[in-house]
């Protein structure tokens, strides 16, 4: 790796798919990923769609709530919401505040599926009733998990100083862009880039391949918790830094990369990331 002072900065998990998560001090990752990562997912029982905060108009709110793990499972809260995911009134509870039948659910229907919009739709139009759906079936780099493509997401330092000199406000809160590996490294810039196709180590353990570049969809402009929304952590990306990240997909607005598991391993704040 070029720079050889990466090291691990901040490790999340996120137990419940598209709620807020929790910084960890150590994490054991699997050949799955994080072990506890996404282990739930909302299914939208009308529809049978997993329930994701891609899609605005419906689950924006799922980003008001925060999920993270305790000795009785996973503990939800958020305003007006303190449950765990074993409760009975769990599913009841969430109903009620997203406005919509939900059902807490720990492994991905047959050929699951979740709905999303067009990042240039949304900042052009901003989140509307007529915005364009696209409907994709997730998980394609992780068969049988929550994960949208691949198990492991990972952004540096570099990167989020460079959304910041772009923003408008200087601010780039890696909490937007939702990864589970903070890397601290030098410098200032895009360079996870140049780590596509290559395996790094992370700690003693962990090798991981990455795969691909991530585009980012509708998430980061939306508010988290007690950040406000900002279209410009999405807009900075549209305008300044545009990947092919798969064939299929074109150019899109691109911040940090996915991975794969190689070797399992236990990570923690300061672990050195390198070449394998």
């Amino acid at each position: 790796m070029t720079h050889a002072r990466a090291a691990v900065a901040a490790l999340h998990r996120y137990p419940v798919k598209s709620l807020l998560g929790e910084r960890l001090d150590s994490a054991d990752v699997s050949g799955s990923g994080m072990v506890g990562d996404r282990a739930l997912a909302l299914l939208d029982t009308a529809t049978g769609r997993v329930a994701s905060a891609k899609h605005p108009r419906l689950w924006q709110r799922l980003l008001t709530l925060t999920a993270a793990t305790d000795p009785r499972g996973v503990r939800i809260t958020g305003p007006g919401v303190d449950v765990h995911s074993t409760d009975s009134s769990a599913a009841k509870t969430l109903s009620a505040l997203l406005g919509r039948d939900v059902e807490l659910v720990d492994t991905p229907p047959e050929k699951a599926q979740l709905d999303r919009v067009d990042p240039d739709a949304v900042l052009r139009d901003g989140i509307t009733a007529t915005l364009p759906l696209l409907t994709s079936t997730f998980a394609a780099a992780a068969p049988g998990t929550f994960f949208d493509f691949a198990p492991l997401h990972l952004i540096t330092t570099a990167t989020l100083r460079r959304i910041s000199a772009l923003h408008p406000a200087g601010a780039a809160d890696p909490r937007r862009y939702r990864p589970n590996v903070v890397v601290d490294t030098p410098g200032d810039g895009f360079i996870e880039d140049g780590w596509v196709g290559r395996e790094l180590r992370v700690g003693d353990e962990l090798v991981l391949r990455v795969i691909v570049a991530t585009p980012r969809c509708a998430i980061p402009t939306l508010a988290h918790g007690d950040l406000p929304r900002d279209p410009d952590a999405l807009r900075v990306l549209a305008r300044h830094h545009r990947v092919v990240p798969l064939s299929v997909l074109g150019a899109q607005p691109c911040a940090g990369v996915y991975a794969q598991i190689l070797h399992p391993g236990r990570i923690r704040p300061g672990d050195p990331v390198g070449d394998a």
